[in-house]
């Protein structure tokens, strides 16, 4: 099939989606999910229609609670709605989403998933917003990287449409909000063919009207709220068909086809690892290495979190799966386990005490969490909950990617295990300061290749919470097959240091391979930059025999009148 490449953010990639089938968008900014917001908001002030030639009305609120009830307000006259958000800002929405969920409305609320503050603040990616709001009944689908976030956000929009149950979309906060890659785009009419023209009117027809006046928002005592709430049932009971019936509908036009949940690895597996959202980019990695050493691993990608999709999963797992591994991203204390976990044993509980269960034995499920506030997941740290996975009696819950010297959770880190990089793949990193251009500079380097070429680019870069003036570190990738990598770079071809001032502070060559290229902006000519350099960054240029340039371009910005702004200086370089 024709498809058509743009490169995008995962914000931009749900927010063209958003915007086409919306005509209220109550916002109010939340990092990382204010870029979706931003852009509906650009669009309505510059006329951009929507799906049906009209200009929706973009209003911002004075908080996420009054997003919320702008919302619900304007989907109770049979207006199309939506809203962005993340972390604190989707927990004050959590009243009106009891409410439009119990009044069977549908809309979508796209979530850049986001930790929720604790011991601290933190505006890195996790799920522990998502997983506050599970029991408002909202519908859940969780997008892994950015081309699922631009499919899955039209998925979420015509399902709710004729499911009738609100949908909750989210996808990793940073990590793929932020992350620019190439992905196939939609076209205004494969968005018409899933928004089917008889729903949008089954819902207009609901909206509030005095021609037709009915009783909403009621107070009901013990004799009947019970009964009323369970007559909804149905409704949820039928989401996860709805659900697959607009993915199949989205294959047939794009020949991207989706289930539920996906299995991924070797058919007789005896080892699976579930989880949900970006880090199964590195997981799938991670079984394509094993697999292709011997091993009988494999994967479970959740798309659906709720309704869960029990019956799906037991027909995904192998038969011969003995342990499985369920992976959360948020943290509850004092509960037996976290939710993607719990919610798979009881899956399994149920399954094994069915008439025909679907397993000789009973897997073993132990519970991993990983990936706080954005923190790493790497395929050197996947591997060992494979290795853990062959022991007798492995840890009942553990954590991957940190170290725990307190409760001793932790699996050891393989620092030497890395995936198999595909032929003719290159990796770079690029060091500067917020502000000094750098990661714009990135950014359109990744546009550059992506668009301008065959090639397929990703776009990752680390910003410190900050922001203006600190540290920015820009992680590209760019080849001839589509990048499933969703970590930072770990062995980068080459590697730009835009702040000489930065050598002194942080391991800039720590993740150099052997023969690198490294490009330096430092004052000092090729005759005399040497004297100049740490100690450390000269032994590792020496035992890595890494290829090194130099520039001083700020005097070559400030020869031609750009001041400090080295970038257009740098790129080409």
């Amino acid at each position: 099939m024709d498809q058509r490449y743009e490169t995008l953010d995962g914000n931009e990639a749900a927010a063209r989606v958003a915007y086409a089938v919306s005509e209220v968008i109550a916002i109010y900014p939340i990092t990382p999910a204010s870029p979706m917001a931003e852009h509906c908001d650009d669009w309505s002030a510059a006329h951009r229609p929507n799906l049906w030639g009209k200009v929706p009305d973009v209003v911002e609120m004075q908080s996420e609670a009054g997003a919320a009830g702008a919302l619900h307000g304007a989907l109770q006259k049979g207006a199309l709605g939506t809203t962005f958000t993340a972390s604190q800002g989707l927990l004050l929405m959590v009243p009106n989403m009891f409410k439009i969920c119990g009044e069977l409305t549908p809309t979508v609320i796209h979530v850049a998933a986001r930790t929720v503050a604790t011991h601290a603040l933190s505006i890195f990616g996790d799920h522990s917003d998502v997983m506050h709001v599970r029991t408002t009944g909202w519908a859940m689908l969780a997008a892994g990287s950015v081309q699922e976030a631009h499919d899955f956000a039209l998925v979420a929009h015509a399902a709710t449409l004729r499911a009738r149950v609100p949908f909750l979309h989210f996808f990793d906060g940073f990590r793929t909000s932020h992350e620019i890659n190439k992905i196939a785009v939609l076209e205004e009419d494969d968005i018409r063919a899933l928004v089917r023209d008889e729903d949008v009117l089954a819902f207009r027809n609901r909206g509030m009207t005095p021609d037709a006046p009915v009783v909403r928002g009621t107070a009901q005592n013990p004799d009947v709220f019970f009964q009323a709430r369970e007559a909804s049932n149905p409704f949820h009971l039928a989401v996860p068909g709805i659900v697959q019936q607009v993915m199949d509908e989205l294959a047939a036009r794009t020949g991207r086809q989706y289930g539920l949940v996906d299995y991924h690895g070797a058919p007789d597996a005896d080892r699976v690892v579930i989880a949900m959202g970006s880090a199964n980019g590195a997981l799938e990695e991670t079984v394509d290495a094993l697999v292709a050493t011997g091993e009988r691993v494999g994967m479970l990608r959740i798309r659906l979190f709720q309704p869960f999709p029990a019956a799906q999963i037991l027909a995904a797992l192998p038969s011969t799966v003995r342990a499985i591994a369920v992976l959360d991203r948020t943290k509850e204390p004092g509960a037996v386990g976290e939710p993607l976990y719990l919610e798979v044993v009881a899956t399994l509980a149920e399954a094994m005490d069915s008439d025909q269960p679907p397993f000789a034995t009973a897997p073993r499920v132990i519970g991993g969490r990983y990936g706080l506030s954005s923190k790493e997941m790497t395929p050197s740290m996947i591997k060992p909950i494979f290795e853990e996975l062959l022991a007798p009696r492995p840890k009942r819950h553990f954590t991957v990617g940190i170290y725990d010297d307190v409760t001793h959770l932790s699996l050891p880190i393989d620092g030497e295990f890395r995936r198999a990089r595909p032929a003719g793949e290159v990796q770079a990193m690029f060091f500067g300061l917020g502000s000094d251009g750098t990661v714009g500079a990135n950014k359109a380097s990744v546009k550059i290749i992506g668009e301008s070429t065959e090639m397929f680019a990703q776009g990752y870069f680390v910003y410190d919470s900050k922001k203006s003036g600190s540290v920015t570190v820009s992680h590209l990738r760019f080849g001839p097959e589509p990048i499933r990598s969703t970590y930072l770079v770990e062995d980068a071809d080459f590697l730009a240091c835009h702040q000489f001032g930065l050598l002194g502070k942080m391991k800039v060559l720590e993740h150099a391979k052997h023969g690198a290229t490294f490009l330096l902006n430092a004052p000092y000519g090729p005759d005399e930059v040497w004297e100049h350099l740490p100690g450390g960054v000269q032994q590792l240029l020496l035992d890595k025999e890494i290829d090194f340039w130099v520039i001083d371009a700020l005097a070559v910005a400030d020869e031609a009148g750009m001041g400090s702004r080295i970038n257009t200086v740098m790129q080409p370089c």
